[in-house]
């Protein structure tokens, strides 16, 4: 029986380089830190750490309710004549050309 076994995972290159410079500052490799996420998995038996949906600003709730409104149609987008005029919105200023 092998001593070891092959794990494929895909990520994107950008991640897979920051992960490799974080671990190295420790002394690990990506292969040390996996081998640690999944014994402390098995350990505590489940996700080594909480698992939860972000939170944001009211704010931010907002816009992103609004997003998803246009998205499925039930309100129209803000439609702007120039990009003066989109800011003066934004800026809550008359447009001024």
């Amino acid at each position: 029986m092998a001593k070891t076994a092959n794990l494929n995972i895909r990520i994107d290159p950008e991640t897979k380089q920051m992960a490799e410079e974080l671990f190295k500052a420790f002394g690990i490799t990506i292969t040390d830190a996996v081998n640690m996420f999944l014994r402390q998995s098995l350990l505590v038996g489940g996700l080594p750490f909480e698992v939860r949906q972000p939170r944001y600003n009211a704010e931010t709730e907002a816009a992103m309710r609004e997003a998803d409104d246009i998205i499925a149609g039930r309100t129209k987008a803000k439609r702007y004549k120039s990009v003066a005029e989109m800011n003066a919105d934004i800026d809550g200023m008359p447009d001024v050309e």
